[in-house]
């Protein structure tokens, strides 16, 4: 009973343990990974994570940004869940190379808009 208890109220988990986890769509199919977890280091929440897509062996991915609060663990696949196409992750709001987008407030603004979930600092 204890090893239940714990289990369904202990919810934190150490960022090396959420990279590398696989991000699927509710059907199951596989789109990619999470790379790395952006963490606001003023507030310490989760801002979004970089989901690593296509390619074969690390080589040709392409690296995506979805805010957290988009995604949903989903424990009985051991992934996390987000209903989105290739072509909404394709179509949405880029960086740049600098990777000035961690400190941009205008790119973080559009991204969330763009999938339509509340930012994380609100």
């Amino acid at each position: 009973m204890a090893d239940l208890q714990t289990k369904e109220t202990h919810q934190l988990i150490a960022s090396d343990k959420v990279e590398g986890t696989s991000v699927r769509r509710p059907n199951g199919d596989k789109i990619g990974s999470i790379e790395r977890v952006m963490i606001d280091k003023r507030s310490g929440r989760v801002a979004y994570a970089v989901m690593s897509f296509g390619g074969f062996l690390g080589i040709g991915e392409d690296h995506y940004s979805l805010p957290w609060g988009k995604l949903n663990y989903n424990e009985s696949l051991d992934a996390y869940e987000v209903d989105v196409t290739e072509d909404q992750l394709r179509g949405a709001p880029v960086g740049t190379s600098e990777r000035s987008e961690y400190n941009n407030r205008d790119w973080d603004t559009r991204m969330h808009d763009y999938y339509k979930v509340p930012p994380y600092w609100i």
